[in-house]
């Protein structure tokens, strides 16, 4: 059965403007000149300009930056090893009980995720006097733990792909499993690593709950600050911020798929 193409077209156009209208209205309206947010009164960048001279918000992009990157390098690096054990390793004694804690955090809400390292973060502080309060350091761990579970699905479908006989021709020519792996099995996936690695990023970047959770005084992440103005009223320098963000998070997911179909 032939579909029609005008009702294709249109079945398009409106489940594209359900998905995208809104998210360009909100763009649009960040560059209204009134501080009505639903009443245009003009073009202008008052509300950018607003923005960066808000230093609340600043020292919390830098804060949600320096996380996102440290948690992508560490959550590849995991992830990877955690990705080639499931995909070299065989079968082993334990191998359902890892796969399922490996997936645990793809599955358990953020919530439950967060309460959970809150209280291990606690009775850690009770027993050994540190963490001494929340922090960078607590924030990391938790984004690390959600975002290992993403880069190993990634890694993982990578690794499986390519043509094992390579890996077995570099050990028959007297080839350690350690070098097996730097020279021939890490080059091979290193887009699959940088795709894992923008994801990772991003999660890391626009999560809320978990940080709400592990964040203290002094160390709050972007999205947890706006969340809090939020709840007081929207401003107008929400628009311009949601805009940035969208910009960024769009230009590393594009990244991400052009370096994956780069892969496959």
């Amino acid at each position: 059965m032939k579909t029609n193409p005008y009702w294709r077209a249109l079945s398009l156009t409106v489940g594209f403007g359900f998905l995208y209208l809104p998210i360009v209205f909100l763009v649009v309206f960040s560059f209204n000149d009134s501080a009505i947010m639903t009443s245009w009164s003009g073009f202008s960048l008052r509300w950018y300009q607003s923005l960066f001279n808000d230093q609340a918000l600043l020292n919390a992009a830098k804060l949600s930056f320096l996380i996102a990157a440290l948690t992508a390098t560490a959550a590849v690096a995991l992830g990877t090893w955690a990705a080639y054990v499931l995909s070299r390793m065989g079968k082993f004694k334990g191998f359902t009980l890892y796969v399922g804690m490996l997936s645990a955090p793809l599955v358990i809400p953020e919530v439950v995720l967060g309460i959970s390292l809150l209280l291990m973060f606690v009775e850690m502080s009770k027993l050994f006097g540190w963490p001494d309060g929340n922090g960078i350091f607590t924030i990391w761990v938790g984004h690390v733990v959600l975002c290992v579970a993403y880069v190993a699905v990634v890694i993982q479908a990578r690794i499986r792909d390519f043509d094992k006989s390579l890996e077995e021709a570099a050990l028959d020519l007297g080839a350690t499993p350690i070098k097996v792996f730097f020279s021939i099995t890490l080059p091979l996936i290193m887009p699959a690593l940088m795709a894992a690695w923008l994801l990772a990023f991003t999660l890391s970047l626009d999560d809320v709950v978990i940080a709400s959770f592990l964040s203290g005084p002094g160390y709050t992440t972007l999205p947890v600050e706006v969340f809090s103005r939020v709840r007081l009223g929207l401003k107008p320098e929400i628009n311009a911020l949601a805009t940035l963000f969208i910009f960024v998070i769009g230009l590393f997911v594009i990244l991400a798929s052009r370096l994956q179909k780069k892969d496959h």
